[in-house]
């Protein structure tokens, strides 16, 4: 193939290589941009306050006059059904119910479970991608099994509820390609539950479910031993290599040194930079495992399937605010209540997770058959791919860093279904994204090694 020269767009991460020279060029979708300036910080505390309100959101609680999970996942519904109707009706909402019986661990008698679902369809019907948004509405207290004191649970897990009710409201009133599922799960205190049933949903009714974004404490800036106070950096959480089908993909993740590359991974190096493109004074700091110790996430069922997701939370936990009984011992205050939240933080998180979900949804899908030439030894690299099966694409980016580097370092822009480029396949890691008439790009896709 006669080698193409191609104008070369720099990313965030240039400096890397022309300290002297670089410059950051920062392209925002001005739809998008619009979107991001809509989230408020005034209507996400608003939201946390309701669900406060409900006492309690314990998963075994049910209805306790107006008290309970049960009456706080109705009123999630009402507003997800209120904010549809400035959707043109491409937004509906309904509660996914059923009935779990006692497990002899966390749940302790049989109870009506339910998740919160508003699915905003998308107006292409030959484009079946679905991205989903998701924080957990139950909350706790000390005791996990107790379901009638008072656990406000306003930063665990209000704020990622209060983030994906806030969601509904900005992202109703547009139109998206692809289809978004805003969900707030239930019984993730007892045990993921939720979200576990929701997961196997995907896989029994064959979802093409490209990403989770899974909210999950991310609403409040200090923490309590190291007295770190600091609202500028958000984590996210993502395996390398995944679990699942392991036997089956290993020898080639071993060959071609790809345990940094699996759909977790690179679906968080997208996060970061979509994220760190829209939001100011937000830094998504990218942490190398699928959740913190002695802890888990909503995300985990996804990813034991087989899907990308990642689990985001805020960088400094204060564990005197979580899974605590409210009280005061030697002057410190105990428990998760709406005063210890930080709710401009919160709106540059809501933010980033909008940024993202609407640029996912805006691109194409992905390229098909993304491979790398690898017939013979030469310092140049030899990429192939076939156009996407739905979308407007403008064109692709050819992504390349480092084998040591944690993110994408260059993007090179072509509107050609190959390219041969002066870099080596045995010094770079590469990969191919597709690209909307508006800028949007799709998730990344690795290459696979081909004879062709």
């Amino acid at each position: 193939m006669k080698r193409i020269l191609y104008s070369i767009f720099f990313s965030f991460f240039l400096s890397s290589f022309l300290p002297s020279l670089a410059q950051t060029i920062v392209q925002r979708d001005p739809a998008i941009a619009q979107m991001v300036e809509q989230v408020s910080a005034d209507s996400l505390k608003a939201h946390v306050e309701k669900l406060v309100s409900f006492g309690t959101r314990q998963t075994l609680s049910g209805t306790q006059g107006k008290r309970g999970i049960v009456p706080a996942r109705e009123w999630i519904l009402s507003k997800f059904q209120e904010y549809g109707k400035q959707s043109s009706g491409r937004l509906t909402a309904t509660i996914d119910t059923w009935t779990l019986q006692p497990d002899g661990r966390r749940v302790d008698k049989a109870v009506e479970m339910g998740n919160v679902m508003a699915t905003l369809k998308g107006t292409d019907p030959a484009d079946d991608r679905i991205f989903l948004v998701s924080g957990h509405m139950d909350s706790r207290v000390s005791n996990v099994m107790n379901s009638t004191d008072d656990a406000p649970g306003a930063n665990d897990d209000g704020s990622g509820t209060a983030a994906v009710i806030e969601l509904v409201r900005v992202m109703s009133k547009q139109a998206f390609p692809a289809t978004i599922i805003f969900v707030t799960v239930c019984g993730e205190e007892q045990g993921l539950l939720g979200a576990d049933h929701l997961a196997q949903r995907a896989v029994d009714e064959k979802w093409n479910l490209e990403a989770l974004l899974n909210n999950d404490i991310m609403g409040s800036n200090n923490s309590h031993d190291t007295h770190i106070i600091d609202n500028t950096i958000v984590r996210i959480f993502s395996e390398g290599l995944s679990g699942f089908e392991t036997d089956k993909t290993a020898a080639s993740v071993r060959q071609y040194g790809l345990e940094n590359d699996g759909k977790a991974r690179t679906l968080a190096r997208y996060v970061k930079e979509v994220g760190e493109r829209y939001v100011d004074q937000l830094e998504v700091r990218m942490i190398y495992r699928n959740d913190r110790y002695l802890r888990g996430g909503d995300h985990t069922p996804y990813v034991n399937r087989g899907f990308a997701a990642v689990r985001i939370t805020e960088m400094n936990e204060n564990f005197q605010h979580q899974h605590q009984d409210l009280r005061t011992e030697n002057g410190i205050e105990y428990g998760d209540k709406v005063e210890h939240m930080d709710f401009e933080y919160l709106r540059k998180n809501t933010a980033m997770n909008l940024a993202n979900l609407s640029n996912l949804a805006k691109s194409p899908m992905q390229p098909q058959n993304v491979t790398m030439d690898v017939r013979s030894l030469s310092n140049t690299t030899k990429l192939y791919w076939q156009a996407p099966k739905t979308g407007k694409v403008k064109g692709y980016y050819i992504l390349m860093r480092e084998t040591h580097w944690p993110t994408w370092q260059k993007k090179i822009f072509t509107d050609k279904l190959g390219a041969e480029l002066p870099y080596s396949k045995d010094n770079y890691f590469f990969a191919v994204q597709a690209v909307s008439e508006d800028g949007n790009e799709g998730l990344p896709v690795i290459p696979k090694p081909g004879m062709r």
